[in-house]
C-alpha cells in the first residue's frame, strides 16, 4: 500500500508518495496554499489509493511544538475529517527543508529553480525517513 506524504507551510504544500512496496519516495507535486489544494489532495487520494496520509509536523529544534505545529495539526484534523478511512501519522520534519536545500545546491540548480522544488524535496525527505524507519 501506498503512502501520501504532505510537507504543509504557509505559502506552499509539498506532496510524495511512496512506490507499492513502501520502499522508495517520489515527488509528485507542490500546491499553493492561496489556491484550492484540497482539489488536488483528493485528485492524489484518488490517483494513489494510499492507506496512510504522513503529515510533516514543524517541530522546533528545542523539540516544542509552536504556532506553526498548531496549524499543522489544525490542517490534519480536518483532513483526517474528509478521508476517516485513511490512516493518520505526522512526523518530524526538523531540517528536512535544509536537507533539501542542500541536495538542490550541490545539484548546482538555480534559486528560482530551487524556490519551485525545494517543498517537493522536503516531502520526498519526510516520506523517506519515515519510510526507512519501518
Amino acid at each position: 500500500m501506498r503512502t501520501l506524504a504532505l510537507d504543509i507551510g504557509s505559502v506552499r504544500i509539498g506532496v510524495a508518495v511512496s512506490d507499492p512496496l513502501g520502499i522508495f519516495a517520489q515527488g509528485v507535486g507542490v500546491w499553493n496554499t492561496k489556491e484550492n489544494w484540497k482539489l488536488a489532495l483528493d485528485d492524489c487520494i484518488k490517483k494513489y489509493r494510499p492507506d496512510t496520509l504522513l503529515i510533516g509536523l514543524p517541530v522546533r529544534t528545542t523539540g516544542v511544538k509552536g504556532v506553526e505545529a498548531e496549524n499543522v495539526l489544525r490542517i490534519a484534523e480536518e483532513i483526517q475529517s474528509f478521508y476517516p478511512e485513511i490512516k493518520m501519522e505526522t512526523w518530524d520534519e526538523r531540517f528536512t527543508t535544509s536537507i533539501a536545500e542542500q541536495v538542490l545546491l550541490e545539484a548546482d540548480v538555480s534559486r528560482e529553480k530551487r524556490r519551485q522544488k525545494i517543498d517537493k524535496l522536503a516531502a520526498v525527505v519526510i516520506l523517506q525517513s519515515w519510510l526507512e524507519r519501518k
